[in-house]
């Protein structure tokens, strides 16, 4: 007989178990073509279970970007840590892992992906990503020695997200583009961040 009950133990540790499946999924394939169903069979649980943890499949979006807040800035701590590496090499370094965030494990939004997850959040729910997102983004400006002011923040995250979306956008989304150059543009906008940040931290 299949098991009906579970303790909140068991239960904390299956979402987990969802959430690291998801961010998985989604950082090598996008949220696009991650499925609630690809998630819930790869931990082995039945989709009504599923729902019971995530009513719908933004919701377990914004869980994995949520849960994935605290390993960033934990990476880039330890990269401003690592005395092989200079302050632009870490910042740098940080940067580009976003960038390519399919080979690092980590889950970057594509242009479609953010209209598809913001046209279903609440205004509430919008709102608190958006206070989580800007703290982040400060954290990181604190872990690279830089003051980050209200300004800061949003121009950080502004410049740092427009680098990871142009990545994951050529030339899928933006078709005039030229895909050849790519990394060529991606790596011309982490140095141009990179020397923003470096004239800020002075």
């Amino acid at each position: 007989m299949p098991k009906v009950a579970y303790s909140e133990e068991e239960r904390e540790r299956i979402r987990e178990t969802l959430l690291a499946t998801g961010l998985a999924l989604m950082a090598k394939q996008g949220m696009q073509h991650t499925t609630v169903e690809q998630v819930y069979r790869a931990v082995g649980i039945s989709r009504t279970f599923f729902y019971s943890f995530f009513p719908t499949k933004e919701d377990l979006v914004v869980e994995i970007l949520y849960q994935q807040q605290p390993k960033l800035l934990a990476y880039a701590r330890k990269l401003m840590a690592d005395p092989a590496l200079s302050w632009r090499e870490g910042v740098r370094q940080f940067l580009f892992s976003c960038c390519y965030g399919e080979q690092n494990g980590i889950a970057v939004l594509t242009v479609q992906d953010q209209q598809r997850l913001f046209r279903r959040l609440s205004k509430e729910s919008y709102q608190q990503f958006r206070d989580r997102q800007a703290y982040l983004f400060g954290q990181l400006l604190s872990c690279f020695g830089i003051r980050a002011d209200r300004d800061r923040i949003q121009l950080f995250t502004n410049l740092s997200l427009t680098a990871m979306i142009i990545r994951r956008a050529i030339p899928s989304a933006l078709p005039l583009f030229v895909p050849e150059a790519a990394d060529e543009t991606v790596a011309f906008q982490i140095n141009a961040i990179v020397d923003g940040l470096e004239r800020m931290r002075e």
